[in-house]
């Protein structure tokens, strides 16, 4: 999920501006021709709560430019900088009552609400488009006669993904660690990945509530609109310096969409935590996974890999602008034209923002 963020300048703050091609945000370049008060510019970014901070520090050193060269400017000018969030954006999975999923629908078989209050869509979209993704492997002590069906069904993922996708490999047990070498961020070679995986022995606890987190801050440095996880693991954490609450929070806080995958001992029921994995996978709007075999993890992955790869893409501005903080439920609803009720998977819900502006006030110089 992300937002759609205005960007508007006071008229005092214009020639700064005029004096730079534009600024760069999440990765993301803003330029500004044919400046005047008011809004300026508009771009979709994940999670505005830092924004703010961000673009405070990218224009402060033009705020010193205008300082040294504004002849005449007033003193104790205010430059105001308001930040307006716009438009929130899910993916969502459809699939009818076989679980077959379902494409060919347009915009008007879907109805959206916020809180129970209806909204109207404002972007529809159904196409394939790169993602950037995080594998996270449990390689405690109890995945080592398993290891070799899951790096085999990591592999099978990675093979069935869009090229152009961004990946990256977290591998965890009490300690977390990311699999590609230390100056390489992502890959989109199956091979890489294969390295990457095959040199980790398996052994340990589980620390799986920090890998997620770890991994969550991490997708934040790919470049692509979506960013999803698939997480792996066998047992309940056990070694994890956050706590389950926390990791949840941070997960919901983020605009991935989280698959999981439980390979669970069915002779060891009280090494396992199914429900965490589930409420992960639902607060994101993806999926929890729980095979019956090992054979069985394999499938489960290329079928993500094509879910993640026809996904609807749909986007609304909120009739709820109050940036409060508060945690905003969303229900996603579809039908055929004939009328019949389909499965919606997507994100339950998002953290509105704190607060929708911020000023920067420059010190007098002399």
């Amino acid at each position: 999920m992300k937002y759609r963020v205005s960007i508007s300048i006071s008229r005092s703050f214009e020639a700064v501006l005029g004096m730079t091609e534009g600024i760069t945000i999440f990765g993301r370049k803003l330029r500004f021709p044919g400046l005047r008060t008011g809004r300026i510019c508009s771009a979709t970014f994940p999670l505005a709560a830092p924004l703010l901070t961000i673009v405070t520090v990218l224009l402060m050193p033009a705020v010193t430019c205008a300082q040294q060269t504004a002849a005449g400017a007033p003193p104790d000018v205010r430059y105001t900088i308001s930040v307006n969030v716009e438009e929130v954006v899910l993916h969502a999975t459809v699939r009818n009552r076989k679980g077959t999923p379902v494409a060919g629908l347009g915009k008007r078989n879907f109805q959206l609400f916020e809180d129970r209050v209806p909204q109207s869509i404002k972007h529809f979209g159904h196409e394939d488009i790169p993602v950037t993704v995080g594998i996270v492997i449990d390689n405690s002590g109890s995945m080592r006669p398993k290891r070799a069906e899951v790096i085999a069904a990591a592999l099978a993922f990675a093979a069935s993904s869009n090229p152009q996708d961004q990946m990256f490999l977290v591998n965890f047990n009490e300690r977390v660690s990311f699999g590609l070498p230390p100056n390489m961020l992502f890959t989109d070679q199956p091979d890489q990945l294969k390295t990457a995986m095959g040199t980790v022995i398996a052994d340990g606890r589980t620390a799986l509530y920090d890998a997620v987190a770890v991994a969550l801050e991490h997708l934040k440095k790919g470049n692509r609109d979506k960013k999803v996880l698939i997480v792996v693991s066998d047992g309940a954490d056990n070694a994890s310096r956050l706590a389950k609450k926390q990791m949840l929070a941070i997960a919901t806080q983020s605009n991935a969409i989280i698959y999981s995958l439980g390979i669970y001992e069915p002779d060891d029921p009280e090494n396992r935590d199914p429900q965490v994995l589930s409420a992960l996978s639902k607060a994101s709007g993806g999926e929890a996974y729980f095979p019956e075999s090992l054979g069985d993890v394999q499938p489960i992955c290329e079928r993500i890999a094509h879910e993640i790869r026809n996904q609807y893409t749909i986007s609304y501005i909120p009739t709820n602008q109050k940036p409060d903080g508060t945690y905003r439920t969303i229900q996603l609803r579809a039908a055929s034209d004939e009328g019949r009720g389909l499965a919606v998977t997507t994100r339950a819900g998002y953290v509105a923002p704190l607060k929708a502006a911020t000023e920067v006030k420059p010190q007098a110089r002399n």
